[in-house]
């Protein structure tokens, strides 16, 4: 079976030799060697202020919009074209969701949108960077200062990409970032926030950690988000070789552009200009009244031939069931159209263009 991604992992003899230091301090976590390393590393390597790194991205987020202070039960406005954590951690921190749609080349929130849901109630924005693809981050952030709205950037997708030269995390009040096993970089398990501000920084940490603040003082209350050292391990390895990891995704993402750019009624990502992409994926949205099949047959000629594409995102998570009855998807029409239609491809660093070229045949088979 060929899935849609493939962790990737450094040599084990790289690996080894990175978490050997730990058998002689049995430092395993709570902000170790490893773990200062790391976030030293990432500062340097994204370009921004401060970082603080977590078990999980969301655990970033959701901890993030905590230390952010917004009033309990107001508006946050955000994409449903995304996955589960980013809705998640906006219902769990006790506010509102309100969905915008999206905008049908790039994915990402349709910013031209945003203003006419901003309501009394309104105190945040929280786009998200979808397949690397980047929000129209001008004109978010003028709508914030306009309305003196935080925004909270939604960063999974968007590890190593760079807008007009500045690094993606540099945007918002913090943007997050997930580093699970199944993104261009990874710790294994992991996430980060980036943000400038020293006093939010302290509150975040303060929530990552109990509210401890010193030996004898817990002047908050707290969850326990800490990523521990073999995470960290993890990630130092990985980082080395994240600029060859790059290129390599590139060029089986240029590979499939060979194939299928220019097929009538296949839709792929779009090349933004001014922006350094990180092919974190590669989706196709699939316009079946000109391809000639629909996107669940393409999917499903795929999986018997042990490929294995992804319908990603679908559903929307306004029509998740957990929320059945208080969202209507109808609402946001672009995003739930491209739900029914998008398919990610196979896409990693090792992947063969002799399998490119077989997921390809596969497709084009079902053209008109």
């Amino acid at each position: 079976m060929i899935n849609v991604t493939r962790s990737s992992m450094p040599e084990l003899e790289e690996y080894i030799k990175e978490i050997a230091p730990i058998w002689n301090t049995h430092w395993l976590t709570n902000m170790g060697p490893k773990h200062q390393e790391l976030q030293a590393e990432l500062i340097k390597y994204l370009g921004v202020q401060q970082l603080d790194l977590f078990t999980n991205g969301h655990m970033a987020i959701e901890l993030s919009l905590q230390a952010l202070n917004l009033p309990k039960g107001s508006e946050v406005i955000t994409t449903p074209f995304t996955f589960a954590s980013t809705t998640h951690a906006i219902v769990r921190n006790g506010l509102e969701p309100v969905f915008c749609d999206i905008d049908p080349v790039t994915f990402t929130i349709d910013a031209s949108k945003i203003e006419s849901l901003i309501t009394e109630k309104t105190s945040a924005i929280l786009p998200v960077h979808v397949y690397g693809n980047v929000c129209d981050v001008e004109t978010i952030e003028a709508i914030a200062k306009k309305h003196r709205l935080k925004v909270l950037y939604d960063a999974a997708h968007a590890f190593g990409v760079r807008y007009k030269g500045k690094g993606i995390g540099c945007f918002g009040d913090v943007s997050c970032f997930s580093f699970h096993a199944t993104k261009v970089f990874n710790t294994i398990e992991g996430g980060a926030a980036c943000f400038d501000s020293e006093d939010f920084g302290l509150d975040l940490y303060r929530l990552k950690n109990f509210g401890i603040r010193g030996p004898e003082t817990v002047d908050a209350v707290g969850a326990n988000a800490k990523m521990n050292e073999f995470c960290a391990a993890m990630g130092l390895c990985n980082l080395r070789h994240i600029d060859e990891e790059l290129a390599k995704r590139k060029a089986v993402a240029e590979r499939y552009r060979q194939h299928l750019g220019g097929i009538p009624g296949l839709q792929l990502n779009p090349i933004q200009p001014d922006v350094q992409q990180n092919y974190a994926y590669f989706p196709i949205v699939v316009h079946e009244d000109i391809f000639g099949a629909t996107r669940d047959e393409v999917f499903e000629a795929l999986a018997q031939q042990n490929f294995g594409a992804r319908k990603y995102f679908y559903p929307l998570t306004s029509s998740f069931d957990c929320f059945k009855g208080h969202f209507d998807s109808n609402g946001t029409p672009i995003a739930l159209c491209v739900s029914k239609k998008v398919l990610t491809l196979p896409l990693y660093a090792e992947l063969t263009f002799e399998i490119v070229d077989s997921v390809c045949r596969i497709i084009l088979q079902l053209c008109r």
